[in-house]
């Protein structure tokens, strides 16, 4: 892995923007290869990195969802700062709740959720997720074996109290989804490790957009926009975006 994929992006094309949002423990690889997708079509597109990821796992266990939706926040402005009128919003997975999130609080275009949880596991399988994330990192810092197990044991005693506001992050967002409003294509993986599929019905189901679309990807797991239906996944994208009320 380049380091240069764990940096955040700002490819700017088109008047049509999109704030495109990653996952929990991952980082803006995960939406990079759409970006330049959406690029050479002419979208301008940004991927923030949320407060402590992308980084070292002994700076994303003292964060929490506040924290996250704040880096969102950051770079919602950031487009409308560049003079970005009208932005549509793709998240995978937690950037896929908080694109529900955003829809909720600001005059979002459009919204596409990419296997994003509207339930959650313990917190203790999502620390393992982020003890993975550790072992990750610290191997691609070139660490050898032993300092990787004994920093890892550290990380694993302290802990990573925050899970328990994540989960009620999702819950609250699950909760209020007949906020949103804005078109919106829910798109799932049939073969999804990570979170329970059935989290996308709830999504299709609960909002109040008037323009929803679902779709399922028989081939895919989680990290759909890595997977080996991501240039079918690339064109639904952007077809559902061509059909968004853009005013340019």
């Amino acid at each position: 892995m380049k380091k240069l994929l764990l940096e955040p992006f700002f490819f700017q094309a088109g008047k049509r923007a999109v704030l495109l949002l990653h996952g929990f423990t991952g980082s803006s690889a995960d939406v990079r290869q759409l970006g330049r997708y959406l690029e050479k079509k002419g979208y301008t597109s940004i991927a923030p990195h949320y407060k402590g990821h992308g980084v070292a796992p002994e700076q994303l266990i003292t964060t929490g969802p506040k924290d996250w939706w704040q880096s969102v926040q950051q770079a919602y402005q950031t487009l409308k700062d560049e003079g970005y009128e009208q932005i549509a919003v793709v998240g995978l997975s937690l950037g896929g709740v908080l694109s529900l999130k955003l829809s909720m609080n600001e005059p979002i275009l459009g919204v596409v959720t990419m296997c994003a949880p509207m339930t959650m596991r313990s917190t203790d399988v999502m620390f393992e997720g982020v003890v993975e994330y550790a072992e990750h990192y610290k191997k691609f810092e070139g660490k050898d074996e032993a300092t990787i197990q004994q920093e890892i044991a550290v990380i694993k005693q302290q802990g990573m109290p925050t899970l328990a506001d994540l989960r009620n992050e999702i819950l609250q967002v699950n909760h209020e989804l007949d906020m949103v409003y804005a078109p919106i294509f829910v798109v799932q993986a049939t073969q999804d490790e990570v979170i329970n599929p059935q989290s996308a019905t709830m999504i299709y189901e609960g909002v109040a957009s008037d323009d929803k679309r679902i779709k399922w990807y028989e081939q895919s797991k989680h990290v759909i926009t890595l997977g080996p239906e991501k240039e079918q996944l690339h064109e639904d994208i952007y077809a559902f975006l061509e059909k968004l009320p853009w005013h340019m």
